[in-house]
């Protein structure tokens, strides 16, 4: 399972998706444009001391994104499901309920910016794989960073997969102290053929 974030803003709410990251060992795509630098000391703070566990790449594109993930889907042994049958879009407009979806051990949470949400384009394209979180009527959205660390839990729980055996004992990863900047763990994958 594999948790993006597309033109994400805020870089509290991406720095607490990194550090759910770590929690869960998920692997963190950023797709460019980002609204902050990977220097900006608000996105450290979030992602805390964690940073040395987030396994963090950064995309100059959607296209970019999708090829990296066919590359690697290439060296696995098993064979897995097309990438259109794994991606999953998060979004307040419609969609399936998060708590209906039946969510695979492959699959790829998909979410958008936290003022436009997720280009149109994309919409479009994964109509069928669209997923929304129940809300009140009368509220517009979530915070970003609650409903990425809900679809990460939720999916990771009805797809089977483990969830971290941890009763609340800490034991410090041994590069926390250094002080890490996002910038030290990134991975980046430049540009593909198209936009997004």
């Amino acid at each position: 399972m594999e948790l993006v974030l597309v033109h994400p803003e805020i870089p509290h709410n991406t720095g607490c998706a990194a550090r759910l990251s770590a929690a869960l060992g998920l692997p963190l795509h950023l797709v460019e444009p980002l609204g902050f630098s990977l220097e900006d000391r608000y996105l450290k703070r979030a992602g805390l001391d964690y940073w040395p566990m987030v396994d963090l790449h950064v995309h100059a594109d959607w296209t970019s994104l999708l090829q990296y993930l066919e590359r690697a889907d290439e060296t696995r042994t098993q064979p897995l499901p097309a990438l259109e049958e794994r991606v999953r879009l998060f979004t307040s407009n419609g969609g399936q309920s998060l708590f209906d979806v039946p969510f695979g051990k492959e699959d790829i949470l998909v979410f958008g910016a936290e003022s436009k949400g997720l280009p149109e384009e994309m919409m479009q394209r994964f109509t069928e794989r669209r997923v929304y979180v129940p809300i009140r009527q009368e509220v517009r959205s979530l915070n970003l960073a609650n409903v990425v660390c809900l679809g990460a839990y939720t999916a990771m729980d009805r797809a089977g997969l483990p969830l971290p055996d941890n009763d609340g004992a800490h034991q410090r990863h041994p590069r926390a102290d250094e002080g890490l900047q996002p910038t030290a763990v990134v991975q980046r994958h430049p540009g593909g053929s198209g936009g997004q």
